[in-house]
């Protein structure tokens, strides 16, 4: 990957051969292969070592594996060829169904039953008074007008009259069979089973060549047959896989911002094939798909809408799925240890996050502590596992600037963002007091033992620092460390708070982490230009505190790095495990904007306690998606409730009203009745009228929702959004 060359993340794994998957066998074995998708239209070129092979720093790409045979199943040409439609946000679009907006009107069994036996009944008695001659001889003028005179009385005519009463009697049967609705009888009860709410539809027949995705039409468009031509290839013959198709039509549509990078591009495609353009980790598949993944959409699926009143008729029975639309506008997800956030959320979005940024549209930072199943090292291109001195990246504490002040903002947010009694902006300007002699005096920041030092006030430390000052003519940075050694005797000075949280850094645990003076390979959140998948591992288990302070950390310098990129073709995606004590006034603004730069943050907690209760209205105001696990308390519930707000709903309110009868018959016949059924005789007075309420309420939330669902509402970055559905994550 091409950049400054400072913060890269060197020494990505480059594995020589990556699993050239085909599509996955059919489910329930293992899921359908994602496909590649067109990326939306890119504001900037992708980084020339990615897009196409025209970077001088490419990597060579990785040719296919000799002798790879496709798996068994639907082949990705199929599986391009299957339909995808859309009920709203959130739809798993791979082979869905649409169904109506409202229920259709089904006439209950046991009417159908009763009229079905009276249509019969009529059917029988009326044959009956045919065939027995009670109704004349004129019901077979028609036999008589259409045979011989010399029939009647022969062997030959009382054929034909027993034919043509089984005929008279299919017709009947027919006529009272359509008035008593018997087909829709056996269809109810013993007849065809009706196709299962949001199955999934086969592949249609394969469309028109200028329309089939698998011959490429837009380089066909393009006048560029023999490339197409060489891809469709490769489709055919089971060497590309969903990864592959939507890397190159993504490198592809990098080619249109840029034509100058056509000539490269072409020659990538003759040379590797299905591999061009690879990413520069070499990598083409993960090692192992826990959830299924549709590429061509960039969805994930996370689970079935419940087939319940308390959803949509249209979204009952359909999958639940989450791209970067949905992500763009940021998740948080609340539910208590064991409700499965992390194995039913945050693996499937980090998974499918992953598998874009193979395809070179997204790059995703997962946080987690240490031993959290988010899948295998080799998944990422960097894995920082702070306080593990095994380690092979380290932690840049201050976020890959070289600006003192900048520096301090983010730092002095992850350090103190949480504390009430300390104003981060004084915790700011006490930082920048530090960094910016230090920077002039040594060409570079702090590392956590000298800036815990001149935070304490070590006089040792501060008179060095003032004597490199001094010699090297920088009075006005002088000034600055001058003006810190004063504040810091005065009354409510952040710098003890500051020093306090830095100690916690400054322990064995991770000596030789954070390091500023270049003997590590740092991984900084500058690299967001480029389709990283990085994992950060924290110390939860004997350092909880610090784990907690640098997920604080990691959060701002996210959301800082996310809105200076220069290219928002790329979606970045902050992925939290556990945001317990990471949210701050700040970060939640920032989280905010992140929508209008093609970035999203996903959230999760055991509860909005882990929040202070100044910040749940704007965080919950701050995100599109919310969704509730089942097992949240009623205090959180409550939260939920304003947030998702009411709507109008139809009811029916039904009263009973008892019968009086005047007619001593009437009379007697209603008392014979109560004295069977032990209930007087009722009337029913229905009343229909709108009324609003609370589309869940907390009780609800807390109460009724069952183990392994949750509850979710849906906004998309453009706007659209879905009600809060009840989702079941389970399969």
């Amino acid at each position: 990957m091409e950049s400054d060359g400072t913060h890269d993340p060197r020494g990505t794994r480059a594995t020589p051969v990556p699993r050239p998957s085909a599509p996955p066998p059919p489910l329930p074995a293992a899921p359908p292969p994602g496909s590649g998708g067109p990326p939306p239209a890119p504001h900037g070129a992708p980084p020339a070592s990615y897009a196409g092979p025209a970077g001088p720093h490419e990597k060579p790409a990785v040719p296919p594996a000799p002798g790879y045979a496709p798996a068994t199943g639907p082949t990705l040409r199929d599986w391009l060829h299957t339909p995808r439609r859309t009920d709203g946000p959130g739809t798993w679009t791979y082979g869905h169904r649409p169904r109506p907006a409202v229920a259709p009107e089904l006439t209950p069994v046991r009417q159908l039953a009763v009229g079905a036996v009276i249509s019969l009944a009529a059917t029988l008695l009326l044959w009956s008074l045919v065939s027995n001659g009670y109704l004349g001889s004129f019901w077979i003028w028609p036999l008589l007008v259409l045979t011989p005179d010399s029939w009647p009385g022969t062997v030959t005519g009382n054929n034909a009259l027993h034919i043509y009463n089984i005929f008279l009697l299919l017709l009947m049967a027919a006529v009272f069979g359509r008035l008593g609705r018997w087909p829709e009888l056996l269809r109810r009860v013993f007849g065809r089973r009706p196709a299962p709410r949001g199955e999934e539809a086969p592949a249609e027949a394969a469309p028109p060549p200028e329309q089939d995705l698998a011959e490429w039409p837009e380089l066909r468009a393009a006048g560029q047959g023999e490339i197409a031509g060489r891809l469709a290839a490769e489709v055919r013959e089971g060497r590309m896989n969903d990864v592959d198709f939507t890397r190159i039509r993504r490198a592809w549509s990098s080619v249109r911002v840029d034509p100058g990078r056509l000539g490269a591009f072409a020659e990538a495609v003759r040379r590797d094939g299905a591999a061009a353009c690879v990413h520069p980790s070499g990598g083409r598949d993960l090692p192992v798909r826990a959830a299924r993944h549709d590429l061509l959409a960039r969805q994930v699926r996370l689970g079935t809408v419940q087939d319940g009143e308390r959803n949509p008729y249209a979204r009952r029975g359909t999958g639940l799925a989450l791209d970067p639309g949905l992500l763009g506008t940021s998740l948080l997800a609340v539910g208590p240890p064991g409700a499965g956030k992390t194995h039913a959320l945050v693996r499937p979005v980090v998974e499918s996050l992953a598998l874009q940024a193979l395809a070179g549209q997204a790059a995703v930072v997962a946080v987690c502590a240490a031993g959290t199943q988010l899948g295998p090292d080799a998944a990422y291109d960097v894995v920082v596992k702070l306080g593990d001195p095994r380690s092979d990246y380290d932690l840049d504490l201050y976020g890959g600037t070289a600006d003192p002040d900048e520096a301090a903002a983010l730092l002095a947010e992850g350090l103190v963002g949480d504390l009430a009694d300390t104003d981060s902006r004084r915790a700011a300007t006490a930082l920048a007091q530090l960094l910016g002699p230090f920077l002039a005096a040594y060409g570079r920041l702090p590392g956590v033992p000298e800036l815990r030092e001149l935070l304490d006030g070590t006089p040792e430390a501060v008179q060095a620092l003032g004597a490199e000052l001094d010699a090297g003519g920088h009075r006005a940075m002088r000034r600055e460390l001058d003006a810190r050694e004063r504040q810091s005797a005065a009354p409510g000075d952040p710098g003890r708070a500051l020093a306090d949280r830095v100690a916690l850094l400054d322990r064995p645990a991770f000596s030789g982490f954070f390091d500023t003076t270049g003997g590590t390979r740092l991984f900084s959140l500058r690299t967001l230009e480029h389709p990283l998948r990085v994992r950060i591992d924290l110390p939860e288990r004997g350092h909880g505190e610090a784990s907690r302070m640098l997920a604080r950390l990691v959060l701002a310098q996210f959301t800082a790095n996310a809105a200076v990129r220069t290219d928002h073709s790329l979606f970045a995606c902050l992925v939290l495990d556990d945001a317990t004590r990471t949210l701050t006034a700040e970060t939640v603004r920032g989280v905010q904007r992140l929508r209008s730069v093609n970035a999203g943050a996903v959230l999760t907690l055991r509860t909005l306690d882990d929040v202070p209760e100044a910040l749940h209205t704007a965080l919950l105001g701050a995100v599109g998606c919310r969704m509730a696990f089942a097992g949240i308390t009623t205090w959180d519930g409550k939260r939920f409730a304003e947030a998702w707000g009411t709507e109008w709903v139809e009811t029916k309110v039904v009263t009973q009203r008892t019968v009086f009868a005047d007619q001593p018959l009437t009379r007697a016949i209603h008392s014979f009745r109560k004295l069977v059924t032990g209930k007087a005789v009722t009337t029913d007075a229905v009343t229909v009228r709108q009324v609003e309420r609370e589309r869940w309420s907390a009780s609800d939330l807390a109460h009724t929702v069952p183990a392994g669902h949750a509850v979710l509402s849906l906004r998309t970055v453009g706007g659209d959004h879905a009600p809060p559905l009840l989702v079941d994550l389970r399969g």
